[in-house]
C-alpha cells in the first residue's frame, strides 16, 4: 500500500485537498477503487499533519444480487467508520424512465443521494474514487462526444450542497490499484450494473490500449497536458 499511500498523499499536498478538522465522506461503490481511497485516506490519517475524520458511505441502488458484506466487515475489522443508505436509484433509471443511455442520470442521481448522505453525516468533503485512468478517459470521452476540452477537477466545491468534492487518487493508475487489491486482500463487491463493460467509458478505455501499442507514453502525455492546461499546475 505503500506506493499508493505515497501518490495520495502528494496528490492532497498538490491540490491543498485536506485541511484541520475536515470530516471526509468517502463514496463507496464496493469497487476496487472505492475500497482502496477509503483504506488509503484512514491510512493516511494516522500520520497526515492536518488531523482529519474519514468515514465510508455506501448507497445501496435497489439491485437484489448486491452484497455490501465483504466490505462492512472490513471497515470493522480497521476500525472504518461505515454507514449505508438504500435508495431506488435503479427502479428509477431502468424501470420507470427506461433510459437507454442510463450513465449520466444514474450518477446525478448518486452524486446528489451521495452528497445528502454526507451532509446528514455532518461531512464537510465527499472523497471520490476517480483515479489517474478515469481522469484521462473522461478528457478523452468530453473531446469526442461534446467538443470539450475537459475533464473533471482534483478540487471542487459544490454551491448548492456546500459539499467540497476531491478526488486523491487522480495520480494513481488502476493497475496499481489491482495489484494492490491482490496484495493486501481488500474486499472487492461485483458490479451488478447490467450495462457494466457496456458503455462509452469501456469503449474509450479499449481505444487508449490500442493506441498505447503505438504511442506507448499517450497516457503520460494526456495526464501532462491535462495538468499545465486545465488544471494550469506545473509541478
Amino acid at each position: 500500500m505503500q506506493k499508493i499511500l505515497g501518490r495520495i498523499r502528494r496528490a492532497v499536498q498538490d491540490f491543498n485537498m485536506i485541511q484541520e478538522g475536515d470530516i471526509i465522506a468517502v463514496g463507496v461503490s464496493g469497487g476496487k477503487d472505492s475500497v482502496t481511497l477509503l483504506y488509503g485516506l484512514h491510512l493516511l490519517k494516522n500520520f497526515y499533519p492536518e488531523k482529519f475524520e474519514v468515514m465510508g458511505l455506501m448507497l445501496t441502488l435497489g439491485y437484489d444480487n448486491f452484497d455490501p458484506t465483504p466490505v462492512e466487515n472490513f471497515c470493522r475489522e480497521k476500525g472504518i467508520p461505515f454507514f449505508i443508505k438504500e435508495t431506488d436509484i435503479k427502479k428509477i433509471v431502468f424501470d420507470y424512465r427506461k433510459e437507454e443511455n442510463p450513465c449520466s442520470l444514474c450518477a446525478n442521481l448518486r452524486r446528489g443521494a451521495l452528497n445528502n448522505f454526507a451532509k446528514e453525516k455532518e461531512c464537510n468533503k465527499v472523497a471520490l474514487a476517480h483515479h489517474y485512468d478515469d481522469l484521462i478517459d473522461t478528457f478523452i470521452m468530453n473531446l469526442f462526444y461534446n467538443g470539450r476540452l475537459h475533464t473533471f477537477e482534483p478540487v471542487s466545491f459544490l454551491d448548492r450542497s456546500k459539499i467540497t468534492v476531491i478526488r486523491p487518487l487522480i495520480y494513481v493508475k488502476e493497475r496499481d490499484i489491482r495489484s494492490e487489491v491482490k496484495k493486501s486482500n481488500l474486499p472487492v463487491v461485483t458490479n451488478p450494473c447490467p450495462i457494466e463493460g457496456h458503455t462509452k467509458r469501456h469503449y474509450i478505455k479499449n481505444l487508449l490500449l490500442e493506441l498505447k501499442k503505438e504511442i506507448p507514453e499517450i497516457d503520460k502525455r494526456i495526464f501532462t497536458a491535462i495538468k499545465k492546461d486545465i488544471f494550469h499546475f506545473e509541478g
